[in-house]
């Protein structure tokens, strides 16, 4: 995670603010009002968020990618004849309308809910992007939903019609080029457009070149729809309530009287709920990612839903006409998330519930193809891309924090995470005798690293690849990742017996704090790695490997504690020798995970008393080099705290930062201590980890 690369977000930071109505809430936030509100994040180019700040209403900011561009997306409501806009900030000229005013936002594992006064109608914008981890065909969908429902507030029929509209702006993070688009009409009406010249496998500031963006409906009665420049189908509707069944063929740039694709829908007159109003919005490409494989060849692959669809097309209508499902298995989803959450604490529940999309929303399942073109469902890997901080492909110690929620949702995500990266160093083409990096300097490609030249970070990878895969074997009881791959995994063991005891000078996952040699925490990680493949080869019947490297990682231990200690013996140190020292010993999170039961009860408790004496205003330092600290390894700590006083003081910390109005960017990990500012972070995967406590 190339941490130095971030710094660059802090200069992006006054631009994602742009368009944005800073004010304080006025609303009623549930479980409270969050830096950036996700609205459609179902993968690394579907990730559009309410950039929020410290009190934005849905309808005072546009909506952005996670980078801070503007993702165009409209919304109107219109009541007994009178205008209101209710989602982005639409500028019409000559035509008058007024702002519904925001009444609540609420936000689960799977929905962001706003209610919105519009004269004597309250209007429900439901943005759901499905959480279906067990699903594959599911969980692959690149889409995400927006439903609106009206309700009449004083007892009296109301005549209302809405209306929404998505730009050009979803198909690439560069306004001057050139898009085409097409509408489809039958009993789902659908818009697709993207870029006239398309480039695989390429991005332009983050944003996919390639590929289409999708807006669907239902075709029900009083529905209509409409292609062409922003003023003039906004206009249209807000002078006329419907628009007129037409398309553009004038295609152009993004930018060039900005394109924008439409859909109205006349309620009628109502009195009660109507029934919701169900539109779908996504992006879809293919293929989704180039994978290298033996011989330095490359495979293309796609995404897991072709295997059932024939087009994205036929996907996203079979999408649409799923939301009554798709919401009823997301309710049961966030039932279950806040109530397994709730039983560790309130605030703990809320910054789950902020995490799941986001974490999932990094990656993508894939598949490849047989010989004869068909699907090969049986050869399946995920990818994940790492988000913000340097776009790499399958980042070790980026999946590696972000592990708890697969191993919450469906460990087998984790196990095809993993494959990837098993498959490829099995090939033998990655020289080195550590595990590698990542498979990828640029997402969407996973091309692997030959030279050997991927960021070393030796003892951090090869720890965190056998933590993983012990833990998903015990979790599932499924030995085949760990049969398959036993030599890399013992290659890795064998490295670690040379190098973690006593660790060279070398950086690990928090690289942008430096390098740093015989670091305490890293020697923990290395240890349990050790410890690690000797329940590997237990469980692959190996008893004299188990016993050698049992009886080693327990050695190490002994030696640890004698260069580990500050001269006072009141807390670990960050570096063997420097008493002034001091960190967060989150690695010891790996020891209760797996039950290895390495580490004394008093190491424990000592680093319990210490931390409560450190702590500053927003939580505590990830080590004496800086007073900033991680989000993610907060919560893996307090996982390893033998009180709950303790646990709940990182918990309420993290709780405190997410909520505290000082950012207007999507969830970041990486925050300043003592006032609560952000560093740089935003929307990466690693917010999985705040699910820790949950897999305990």
């Amino acid at each position: 995670m190339k941490g130095a690369l971030a710094l660059t977000f802090m200069s992006a930071y006054a631009a994602l603010l742009v368009g944005s109505a800073i004010a304080a809430v006025t609303w009623t936030a549930t479980p409270f009002n969050p830096a950036s509100v996700p609205l459609a994040v179902r993968t690394p180019y579907l990730s559009a968020w309410l950039p929020q700040g410290s009190g934005t209403a849905l309808n005072a900011a546009w909506p952005t990618f996670w980078t801070g561009s503007i993702l165009g997306w409209a919304g109107f409501v219109k009541v007994d004849g009178t205008t209101f806009n209710f989602l982005g900030v639409p500028n019409v000229a000559g035509v008058t309308f007024q702002k519904a005013v925001q009444k609540s936002a609420k936000f689960t594992s799977t929905q962001s809910i706003f209610v919105l006064s519009a004269g004597p109608v309250d209007l429900t914008v439901t943005f759901l992007s499905p959480v279906e981890p067990t699903d594959l065909v599911k969980q692959s969908l690149p889409f995400s939903y927006v439903s609106l429902s009206a309700a009449s507030t004083d007892g009296r029929a109301h005549s209302v019609q809405l209306y929404t509209d998505i730009s050009a702006e979803w198909v690439s993070g560069d306004n001057s080029l050139g898009v085409n688009w097409s509408t489809t009409t039958g009993s789902t009406l659908v818009h697709q457009v993207q870029l006239q010249n398309p480039a695989r496998y390429t991005e332009i500031n983050d944003h996919t070149q390639y590929g289409s963006a999708y807006y669907a409906t239902t075709n029900r009665a009083g529905t209509t729809f409409q292609t062409g420049p922003d003023v003039t189908l906004r206009a249209q509707f807000v002078n006329n309530g419907k628009l007129l069944n037409t398309q553009d063929t004038n295609f152009r740039a993004i930018s060039d009287n900005w394109p924008v694709f439409a859909f109205a829908h006349d309620l009628g007159s109502i009195t009660g709920a109507s029934t919701p109003v169900v539109i779908s919005v996504g992006h879809a490409r293919d293929p989704a990612v180039q994978y290298i494989i033996a011989n330095n060849g490359r495979q293309d692959r796609s995404l897991f839903f072709f295997s059932q669809f024939a087009t994205a097309r036929d996907a996203i209508i079979s999408f649409t006409n799923d939301f009554a499902n798709a919401l009823s298995r997301a309710n049961a989803f966030d039932t279950k998330v806040q109530n397994d959450a709730s039983k560790i604490s309130a605030d703990y529940a809320a910054i789950v519930a902020l995490s799941i999309r986001q974490a999932l929303g990094a990656t993508e399942i894939t598949i490849s193809k047989n010989s004869d073109g068909s699907f090969n469902t049986n050869d399946v890997l995920v990818f994940m891309k790492e988000i913000s901080s340097d776009g790499n492909t399958n980042t070790v110690d980026v999946i590696f924090p972000a592990w708890p929620v697969l191993l919450y949702t469906n460990p087998a995500l984790g196990k095809f995470l993993l494959a990837g990266l098993f498959e490829y160093q099995a090939t033998g083409q990655y020289p080195n005798k550590w595990s590698v990096h990542d498979l990828g300097a640029h997402y969407p490609q996973a091309i692997g690293h030959n030279d050997g030249n991927d960021e070393a970070m030796p003892v951090e990878e090869s720890g965190n690849m056998l933590i993983m895969a012990l833990s998903y074997t015990q979790k599932t009881g499924d030995t085949s990742l760990i049969a398959k791959y036993t030599s890399l995994l013992d290659q890795w063991t064998q490295f670690l017996i040379t190098d973690s005891l006593i660790p060279a000078n070398q950086i690990s996952t928090d690289d942008f704090a430096g390098p740093l040699a015989n670091q305490t925490n890293l020697a923990i990680k290395g240890i349990i790695g050790i410890k690690a493949m000797s329940q590997i080869a237990s469980l692959l019947g190996d008893t004299a490997r188990a016993s050698n490297y049992s009886s080693i990682a327990s050695s190490f231990v002994t030696r640890w504690q004698t260069l580990a200690l500050s001269s006072d013996k009141k807390h670990l140190t960050l570096s063997y020798g420097n008493s002034a020292s001091w960190g967060l010993s989150y690695n010891l999170y790996a020891d209760k995970l797996l039950k290895t039961n390495l580490f004394p009860a008093s190491i424990y408790q000592m680093q319990t008393a210490w931390y409560k004496t450190v702590a500053q205003p927003f939580g505590v330092p990830l080590d004496t080099r800086h007073t900033y600290t991680k989000s993610d390894w907060e919560i893996w700590t307090a996982g390893i705290m033998t009180d709950n006083a303790a646990r709940d003081l990182f918990i309420s910390s993290v709780r405190k930062w997410a909520a505290d109005g000082l950012s207007s960017q999507p969830l970041g990990d990486w925050y300043e201590t003592t006032n609560g500012n952000p560093q740089g972070f935003r929307a990466r995967p690693v917010v999985g980890g705040h699910l820790a406590l949950l897999i305990l």
